[in-house]
């Protein structure tokens, strides 16, 4: 059936998203697997964990565009290849929560503008033809502010920003991935669903509607 990527940036609600998604696939008796990156169950991503803890340099900036692409690329491999490769190609239905799309919006910034063109190419490249894993059927960008994900992040993290790996902590960097998320998104069909209105997060099921709406297209059973 292929491949359904949700991303946006972090307290966006891709998680909650994917969830009803998959809840409500699995009720249409679509043939359907979820599947979250980074795999942080998987020894596969402890190079993410050492970057975003801080272990390379507590700023996003100080590890450069394709070293941290490369972590992320190796994870999602890893993923494929042990994990779910078999039943993409039996035909299951993978609904992503972030994939190969997240290192467009988090890694794109640490590049000078005219630069972002060869880094859209090169990425792809790594992932879809060198490495081989599965190149979206649809993306589907949660477009939600930044200042309205950071009071939702707060909200998961109970008040401790503390918490905050070193993306989520650094709103001007954050600021610079819903950029380059419209950026990618314009440049490859992403579909975009507003999950704001007048600084407040729209309701839960308004925005699972449209995500359910873009996906329709695909579904054996719609």
């Amino acid at each position: 059936m292929g491949l359904v990527v949700l991303e946006g940036l972090d307290g966006s609600g891709k998680g909650t998203q994917a969830q009803l998604l998959h809840r409500a696939l699995e009720n249409r008796g679509e043939p359907v697997r979820k599947v979250t990156f980074p795999d942080y169950s998987s020894p596969s991503s402890s190079l993410v964990k050492m970057y975003l803890n801080g272990e390379f340099g507590s700023d996003p900036e100080d590890v450069n565009a394709y070293a941290a692409s490369a972590f992320y690329a190796v994870d999602r491999y890893a993923s494929y290849k042990k994990d779910w490769g078999a039943d993409y190609r039996q035909g299951t239905l993978i609904l992503c929560d972030r994939y190969a799309t997240s290192n467009l919006i988090y890694q794109l910034g640490k590049l000078p503008r005219d630069q972002w063109e060869d880094y859209l190419a090169w990425a792809q490249d790594l992932e879809y033809n060198k490495l081989g894993i599965p190149r979206p059927d649809l993306v589907i960008y949660l477009d939600m502010p930044v200042e309205v994900s950071q009071k939702l992040l707060l909200h998961r993290y109970h008040g401790d920003s503390g918490k905050k790996d070193i993306h989520e902590s650094h709103l001007a960097f954050l600021r610079q991935c819903a950029e380059c998320a419209a950026f990618a998104a314009q440049r490859l069909g992403w579909q975009v669903v507003p999950c704001a209105r007048d600084g407040a997060p729209l309701p839960v099921e308004d925005i699972h509607q449209a995500v359910l709406r873009a996906v329709e297209p695909l579904l054996k059973n719609s």
